[in-house]
């Protein structure tokens, strides 16, 4: 899409591996200025280097809020708006059933897949609010629809961030802030690397790539401000 996001700043939370990284790679590419944000600096740093410019890697543990505070207080310091917000953060675990999961495993899953999110959201209004518009886009799962064996505290977080959504967005719409869902089916990322039983081969070479949902976060943030899309959902074409 050429340079369709030239001069937007974005920040991509979870831009060190998998959809992330490559939503942040592929809004840089059309134009945007990027703040990478993620857990690991090592990873973050490589990124920002490969693409060159004006991207800032900044280490962010999104369960802390007031790491979150200084992230989103860093991109406006440094560029003086937030255009789009990314929360492609999410994690899973192997031991991931009822019968094994313990207090501390759901309080964690809830924290980075849906607690972060509300950290980012709650900082990042302030300045759209400002704006008088903003972006901000959720990576969710497509077991949000089919409900499958990728665990009840992965199920429940995946989950909350339709309801952040969607109420964000009828709180925030008079302030021209949109959001948007996307629901990625079995997606070759590391994420699969978590999985109790090994995902085959076969089954993976039909499974969507990073890319794929990073051109659908393209897609979202290259309409125009009077186009809202609340939801969209990709699977796998094979399975």
């Amino acid at each position: 899409m050429g340079e369709a996001l030239k001069d937007k700043v974005s920040i991509v939370v979870g831009s060190s591996s998998g959809m992330g990284r490559a939503t942040a790679i592929t809004f840089a590419e059309a134009g945007a200025r990027v703040v990478l944000a993620a857990r690991s600096s090592e990873k973050l740093e490589t990124l920002a280097e490969e693409i060159g410019g004006e991207a800032v890697a900044f280490p962010t543990d999104v369960r802390d809020p007031d790491a979150v505070e200084v992230l989103i207080g860093t991109a406006v310091e440094r560029f003086g708006r937030v255009d789009i917000l990314v929360y492609a953060t999410g994690t899973n675990i192997p031991d991931r059933s009822l019968e094994v999961i313990t207090n501390e495993t759901w309080a964690m899953m809830i924290g980075t897949n849906l607690t972060g999110a509300f950290y980012c959201t709650k900082s990042v209004l302030p300045v759209m609010r400002k704006q008088q518009e903003g972006l901000i886009i959720y990576l969710s799962t497509g077991a949000v629809q089919s409900p499958d064996t990728s665990g009840v505290s992965y199920q429940a977080s995946k989950q909350g961030l339709s309801g952040l959504a969607h109420g964000t967005r009828n709180e925030e719409m008079g302030n021209g802030i949109r959001t948007s869902v996307i629901f990625p089916g079995l997606c070759d990322t590391p994420l699969v690397l978590k999985r109790p039983v090994p995902t085959p081969k076969e089954v993976l070479d039909k499974a969507l790539q990073p890319q794929d949902v990073a051109d659908a976060c393209l897609f979202v943030a290259s309409l125009p401000d009077r186009v809202r899309v609340p939801e969209m959902v990709l699977l796998p074409a094979g399975l």
